[in-house]
């Protein structure tokens, strides 16, 4: 699946033009700051919008993006999340564009991020942050797209799966790393992949526990393994109290 993602997104990124995307991004002006916003005392609660996804299918196919990260901020969400993927995730970057102008939380565009142009692209959207999946990227595109995201004003949340990947991240100079506990191969979630990675994350990069976390129980964990802040996609964009849920997760303590 995730080969199928990729080769759809590059076949996509061709049809970008580079210097229409910089002009754009310059025009935005300056990205909120993101990582300042999980490194607050307490565990931060990055509040997700999405429709689908290809492990669980259809999820909140209506979902009216501003009127859920508007609840999400009720709940004292930190930061948002936004699938742009259209083919996989039912998202665009219209749903990115529509939250940044209706909401006053930072931003991270949530996308298969391979290519400069969609660095640029992404803060011509009014994306605060990017996510950067390690596992799809070499070293030296990583580092790229580090440095052009630097350029552009725009940080970079760097996912990854396993101690090399986060060995990666660290060694490319990752400020802020989540740790995705769903297994790309097969979908399956393990909260204890993050419990693994913590000790060689904490106290060296602002650190996010993503994928799997749904319930305080689960949040207890992650802020009990030293982790900054959690992501929370599925469980958000089902809940009947979107708010509620998010001071849940964010009242939770070590």
């Amino acid at each position: 699946m995730l080969d199928e993602i990729l080769a759809a997104t590059r076949n996509r990124i061709q049809g970008l033009d580079s210097v229409e995307l910089h002009d754009r991004a310059v025009e935005a002006g300056p990205g909120r700051p993101f990582a300042q916003a999980l490194a607050g005392p307490g565990l931060a609660v990055i509040a997700e919008v999405k429709r689908r996804s290809p492990s669980r299918g259809d999820l909140a196919p209506a979902l009216d993006p501003v009127g859920r990260v508007q609840a999400y901020a009720a709940g004292g969400a930190a930061a948002v999340s936004v699938l742009t993927n259209a083919e996989f995730f039912g998202g665009s970057l219209a749903d990115l564009e529509a939250v940044r102008g209706e909401v006053g939380l930072p931003v991270l565009r949530k996308d298969f991020i391979l290519d400069s142009r969609q660095i640029w692209e992404s803060r011509a959207a009014g994306a605060d942050a990017v996510l950067l999946i390690v596992a799809a990227l070499s070293d030296e595109s990583l580092a790229e797209l580090l440095s052009v995201g630097a350029e552009a004003g725009l940080e970079a949340l760097v996912e990854v799966h396993d101690e090399t990947e986060a060995d990666r991240a660290l060694t490319a100079g990752a400020l802020m790393v989540g740790v995705n506990n769903r297994d790309l191969a097969t979908f399956e979630v393990d909260l204890a992949v993050a419990e693994r990675l913590a000790p060689m994350l904490v106290g060296r990069a602002v650190t996010v526990a993503e994928s799997g976390i749904g319930r305080a129980e689960h949040a207890v964990k992650m802020a009990v393994a030293g982790y900054d802040a959690i992501l929370v996609g599925e469980a958000l964009v089902r809940a009947e109290d979107p708010a509620g849920l998010v001071a849940e997760l964010r009242g939770v303590s070590a």
